[in-house]
């Protein structure tokens, strides 16, 4: 009897269990492929394919979902359709449907629009608030104030970013303090959930763990804090678990590993959501997330974008599959 030389696989790929009892069970995936991801694109995505990309992830389980920004398309003109994309999508109730405005004017075009919960963002460093925000580090705080106090007057959450918080391309190093002030005001705005992002990718373990000792030292339960970070220097997965360790319980990826920081150069997209999904499924952590799905849609996406993901996970498994 001959044995064939390419045998068939034996086994769907996926990730074995094993848990371990002292990381939190479950974890918020916050998907920001459609707005982090497909603004960093340098062509214009349709309408109908962003909104299909929203139907797709949230059919492969995402319940945490950034859709859009309704900033001036003079600065992001992939973004400018919001109001039209926000109309195709009818997402069901138990899915976290968040946009970004940037001020009071995007704040009243968000809620004609229908949204259920929106976003701000601010920075930790001038330089960068002055590039990406047109303004200083105050003058960011001052506009979130009223666009918090805005969404709150009408019954929806509201979501902090920061950017910058483990380090700045132009100015160094970041006092893991002057993070945990800005959290701070955010969380006393009235912001719900506080996401700590690694822009440049620069954050390891080590240094996660003293901002987020930090931020929680400050005032800032733990249980509301998101870690958002890139993978430029492969650092992402380990910053997560050493989050995990802490307590974090929601994380920002984007499906296929979409999206850059356009000012910051050499910088690379967000932590695939495929890859944190691997080593969440393996550590025995619930997501919600149908990893085959999120595949299939980010290899759709890649082909209406026009190049590959850079997902490892997402590439092993369509080639182990295909």
């Amino acid at each position: 009897m001959t044995t064939p030389a390419n045998p068939e696989p034996v086994w769907r790929p996926a990730p074995h269990a094993f848990a371990d009892p002292s990381l939190p069970s479950a974890v918020r995936i916050y998907e920001v492929g459609p707005r982090d991801g497909l603004q960093a694109e340098s062509a214009l995505v349709p309408t109908a394919v962003k909104a299909e990309f929203c139907r797709r992830l949230v059919s492969a389980g995402v319940r945490s979902l950034e859709v859009t920004s309704f900033v001036s398309p003079k600065w992001i003109p992939q973004l400018a359709d919001a109001e039209s994309l926000m109309a195709e999508l009818d997402p069901p109730d138990d899915v976290r449907q968040v946009v970004l405005v940037p001020n009071e004017r995007g704040l009243g075009r968000a809620l004609a629009a229908g949204a259920r919960e929106i976003a701000v963002f601010v920075s930790t460093t001038e330089t960068f608030a002055r590039k990406n925000l047109n303004t200083s580090v105050a003058r960011a705080l001052d506009n979130a104030r009223p666009v918090v106090a805005g969404a709150r007057a009408e019954g929806i959450g509201t979501r902090g970013y920061i950017s910058m918080c483990f380090g700045d391309p132009w100015e160094g190093r970041v006092d893991p303090g002057r993070v945990a002030d800005i959290a701070a005001e955010l969380a006393g705005m009235g912001c719900t959930s506080i996401s700590l992002g690694d822009t440049i990718g620069v954050a390891t373990p080590g240094h996660v763990r003293a901002v987020l000792d930090a931020v929680v030292a400050a005032g800032v339960p733990v249980d509301s804090i998101a870690g958002h970070f890139h993978d430029t220097y492969g650092q992402a997965l380990a910053n997560v678990h050493a989050a995990l360790i802490a307590g974090v319980t929601e994380f920002d990826t984007a499906a296929g590993g979409l999206g850059r920081c356009p000012y910051a150069k050499g910088t690379t997209g967000n932590l695939a959501t495929e890859d944190l999904v691997w080593m969440l499924h393996g550590l025995g952590i619930h997501t919600g997330i149908d990893l085959d799905t999120l595949t299939d849609t980010s290899r759709w996406m890649a082909g209406h974008i026009g190049h590959p993901s850079p997902s490892r996970v997402a590439t092993a498994l369509t080639a182990a599959l295909s």
